[in-house]
């Protein structure tokens, strides 16, 4: 089954730049894609738990190097995230006026290299299919962006290799760390052995480090995170849901699924500097955010401060953060790509997409509106929504962490700081609706037209994952919990 996940899109991907109708043969491959991660997780047996529907091929014996996959809760969560986000993605792209077949082929790959990494269970292969998904992110700007592409386009090609390089020393530093009769690629069964303190306390503090900044780099973590609000601002709307949405987290997938259970003493070596950081994201960018006088550049920024929320969740370091810290990965996927996907139909109408040329919109446009207006909320935190859900439990799991005095004091001051980011990301937000879709209407948008018929159907499909999710939070917690509380056993 998670072979046939995998495949279709690159197999699509292929017959697209064969020469396959493009948008045709991106749309069944999406389709069937999502269809069948769905048919995967409701076939997940939740009362067994741990890694299922495991598929397992030998590449280098020696090294014990295989082609691993196989899921558990976790990864269920980000494969749906995966799933229905390129479904959207895909559905919602406009006319594409040159080189259609390779913008599709770009689209599709960077889908393949999402769910690839969020299914295997190597590290070769978990490191490989992220790599995949970052040369379309580069050709789908620099060819088919607005404003400063190219510039835009190396800009994040930099930041982006720069992040995977030092991964990769982070990655075969953690490997060489592990006892030579003990080494493996496999990460089930670092898993299985982490529990017995695979790894010395004295040799968990520099992969860790080298972990956290290299992850943190591809996640937009401060101060590493200006790439990320004009590259999502240049990006076509498909490429900006599908990176914000759902690329963006195979950092935070990564440190939860290797960094945490496998380097817990590097973990409290480095919690100090992280939880500088992420106040960094949450504050510092929050006003960087109210700053913005363009929407596409204030939605990049948001998605860049809200990852500080995660962060938190994940540096508290116990259940319930952690726990509300893969919710909100979720949640924030399906918001951010909403609400690109949104500003991408605006574009066709103001290419600025400036704030002072827009205005009164919702009388013109209901639909895009109210659409708009409730992944804003979701993104704010509004209660109904799995945003909500997921901060409380991040809140929650952070201000009572497990770590001893005087961390435990730092942690507290650091969730200060987030509960006064949701007030800086309720000022943005809001103001961002008010200038957008209130107030007098613009002469020169009399004749704009609102989203009909099939286009609203993507949008649709992600709202109603997230009031889902918002109303019914355990359906993804009780999926969650089992394979974190084997992550956080210990």
């Amino acid at each position: 089954m998670l072979n046939l996940i995998l495949l279709l899109p690159f197999v699509a991907a292929l017959l697209v730049l064969l020469g396959a109708p493009a948008r045709k043969t991106a749309l069944i491959s999406s389709s069937a894609t999502f269809l069948l991660s769905l048919y995967t997780l409701l076939s997940y047996d939740q009362a067994k738990a741990g890694f299922q529907f495991v598929f397992s091929k030998t590449v280098v014996p020696d090294w014990d190097l295989k082609y691993l996959l196989a899921v558990d809760g976790l990864s269920l969560l980000m494969l749906l995230l995966a799933s229905v986000v390129a479904l959207a993605a895909v559905w919602v792209t406009p006319r594409i006026e040159r080189r259609e077949n390779l913008f599709y082929s770009c689209i599709l790959l960077i889908s393949a290299g999402a769910i690839g990494a969020f299914v295997s269970q190597d590290l070769f292969f978990f490191y490989a299919f992220h790599e995949v998904a970052l040369i379309p992110t580069f050709l789908l700007i620099g060819i088919w962006g607005s404003g400063d592409r190219r510039a835009v386009a190396w800009k994040i090609t930099i930041y982006l290799a720069l992040g995977s390089a030092i991964l990769l020393v982070g990655l075969l530093d953690l490997h060489h760390a592990i006892p030579t009769g003990q080494r493996t690629f496999d990460m089930i069964k670092l898993g299985q052995l982490s529990g017995s303190g695979l790894i010395p306390a004295a040799a968990q503090a520099r992969p860790f480090v080298f972990l956290l900044v290299g992850f943190g780099i591809l996640v937009s973590l401060f101060p590493f995170h200006t790439w990320a609000p004009a590259a999502y601002a240049s990006a076509p709307a498909p490429a900006a849901m599908l990176h914000a949405g759902v690329l963006k987290k195979f950092g935070l997938y990564g440190l939860i699924r290797l960094a945490l259970p496998l380097l817990p003493d590097g973990a409290k070596t480095w919690a100090w500097l992280l939880l500088i950081l992420l106040v960094g994201n949450i504050i510092y960018v929050g006003f960087a955010t109210i700053g913005q006088k363009r929407l596409d550049l204030m939605l990049g920024y948001s998605s860049v401060m809200h990852m500080g929320y995660i962060f938190l969740g994940i540096a508290s370091f116990n259940q319930v953060g952690v726990t509300g810290a893969s919710l909100l990965m979720f949640a924030h996927g399906l918001s951010i790509a909403t609400l690109f996907g949104l500003t991408g139909y605006l574009r066709q109408f103001s290419p600025t997409l400036a704030f002072d040329s827009l205005g009164g919109l919702a009388k013109q446009m209901p639909f895009l509106a109210a659409t708009f207006g409730a992944a804003a909320f979701a993104s704010i935190g509004l209660p109904g929504f799995a945003n909500f859900a997921a901060e409380l439990l991040v809140f929650f799991g952070a201000y009572k962490t497990s770590f001893a005095a005087p961390l435990s004091g730092n942690f507290k001051i650091a969730t200060g700081f987030a509960l006064w980011g949701v007030v800086i990301s309720a000022v943005y937000m809001l103001r961002a609706y008010r200038a957008g879709f209130l107030g007098p209407q613009k002469a020169d948008s009399a004749n704009w037209t609102d989203l009909t018929g099939s286009l609203k159907l993507p949008f649709i499909l992600l709202l109603g994952f997230l009031v889902l999710s918002g109303f019914f939070p355990n359906l993804l917690l009780n999926l969650v919990r089992p394979a974190l509380q084997v992550l956080l056993a210990h």
